[in-house]
């Protein structure tokens, strides 16, 4: 073990070995959102608002099938993390050989499920007639592509579940700068439009998964897998598929609640659909310190878990407690003051409509930041002791909530009722999460 990028996280300082960790995960999970943020700037200055309503109205169905390969992943990488906090090093290669083989199958059943059901599901979000095809064309792109967003996914999740999380943030601003060029390349230069942002996606994921896998060919002897380690074990599946299976679902059930409230945003036309957009790409970037804190207590307390440290994993959650209530103070004044002018990243000033759009849905929600975040302290905790269920529950309850706010409101009132959806959807959340966090240390802990 004699790669310095590695970090054992079951000793020192809790809080320093947090923010070092966190600081780039957070920067890593930017770069990875640029990906569709460099896409709508792209699209939305030099092609128009109807390409931006095209392209940005998307995230809630690309989160829907990049979350649930990122919750499989995350999921397999905690038995990873344990493996590697016990010190059983032979143990660890076996399930990282496990999660190659599950990734990769279940990114070749959803490429050929999604491109099957592409239009279908076009349709039931609303989309117009107007821009039904660029939505098509984008989407199925990104479908077919499935396949190096699980590679980086899994190589990035192994890295992170040894405590290196700056290794994936450097591969992820190359690629990120590489598809900017290509967005830029593809529609200015060679007038490809939208599928030429769905093809410079593809092709800077690409780079950044192959990137992963050199790295860790060169500097990870640890993770060098042999033929053995690729030996069939079901037990192992199994048990790699009740971590993953509930963290992918509980990713999906959260993007199934906002594809139901991007359905709704729709009905009310291009610029509600344009502003609604920049404004989800915009609070993505607030949510990335939360998942970046969420991914950093998952690996500290898999390691100490993994190490029987039950005191130590308290600790560590009560000071990231502090750090996101920190956080989201702060991002409540900027996105309460600020959002306006954020807005023209995605969408020329003159477009007050669009603007205005972006700033209403800021002012209803921004209050409601400290639960957001709490959501993935709390969730990302249970999955770190190898709990799945509970956290797969707080998505049910967050689904239940946006449905109830959508179907209570669509068409009935504003659309400050629609955006309310997402506050209920995140106190709703909490509700499972946090009684069970407490129930489960406040006693002696339990060994598995």
């Amino acid at each position: 073990m004699s790669n310095t990028s590695i970090r054992d996280m079951t000793v020192g300082s809790p809080v320093k070995l947090i923010l070092r960790f966190m600081i780039p995960m957070c920067l890593g999970n930017i770069f990875q959102q640029f990906y569709n943020i460099a896409d709508s700037i792209v699209a939305g200055k030099f092609i128009g608002v109807s390409a931006l309503a095209a392209i940005g109205s998307t995230g809630s169905l690309m989160f829907f099938v990049t979350g649930w390969l990122n919750g499989l992943s995350s999921g397999f990488a905690i038995l990873v993390s344990q493996w590697f906090g016990a010190r059983r090093y032979d143990r660890m290669r076996h399930y990282v050989a496990m999660s190659v083989i599950l990734s990769a199958v279940c990114a070749v059943l959803m490429t050929v499920v999604f491109l099957a059901v592409n239009e279908p599901v076009l349709h039931l979000m609303n989309y117009s007639e107007k821009i039904m095809p660029e939505v098509k064309s984008y989407m199925g792109i990104i479908y077919a592509g499935l396949i190096v967003t699980a590679a980086y996914n899994s190589l990035a999740a192994f890295l992170r579940a040894l405590g290196d999380s700056r290794s994936p943030l450097y591969f992820l601003i190359i690629s990120a700068a590489i598809n900017v060029v290509l967005d830029i390349a593809f529609i200015v230069i060679f007038g490809m439009g939208v599928e030429g942002c769905a093809y410079a996606t593809v092709i800077a994921q690409g780079i950044s998964a192959l990137l992963c896998f050199f790295y860790i060919l060169k500097k990870y002897p640890i993770l060098h897998l042999k033929r053995e380690d690729f030996r069939i074990s079901f037990q192992s599946f199994g048990r790699l598929l009740a971590l993953g299976i509930p963290m992918g679902l509980q990713f999906s059930i959260t993007a199934i609640g906002t594809i139901i409230v991007q359905g709704a945003v729709n009905v009310y036309g291009e610029v509600y659909m344009a502003g609604f957009s920049a404004a989800g790409k915009l609070q993505n970037m607030v949510n990335t310190v939360f998942t970046a804190f969420g991914a950093t207590i998952a690996t500290y307390v898999g390691q100490n878990r993994g190490a029987g440290n039950m005191q130590r994993v308290k600790q560590g959650v009560r000071y990231t407690q502090i750090m996101i209530f920190v956080w989201s103070a702060i991002a409540m004044v900027l996105m309460y003051f600020g959002g306006k002018y954020m807005t023209w990243l995605f969408i020329d000033p003159s477009e007050t409509a669009v603007v205005d759009v972006s700033v209403l849905y800021f002012h209803t929600v921004f209050w409601c930041y400290p639960f957001l975040g709490s959501i993935f302290l709390y969730r990302n905790t249970l999955q770190g002791m190898g709990y799945g269920l509970v956290p797969m529950l707080g998505g049910i309850f967050e689904l239940v909530a946006r449905t109830a706010i959508v179907i209570a409101v669509s068409g009935k009132a504003s659309f400050v009722g629609v955006c309310l959806a997402d506050p209920a959807a995140w106190i709703a959340a909490l509700i499972p999460l946090v009684p069970y966090y407490y129930k489960k240390t406040a006693g002696r802990f339990e060994s598995k």
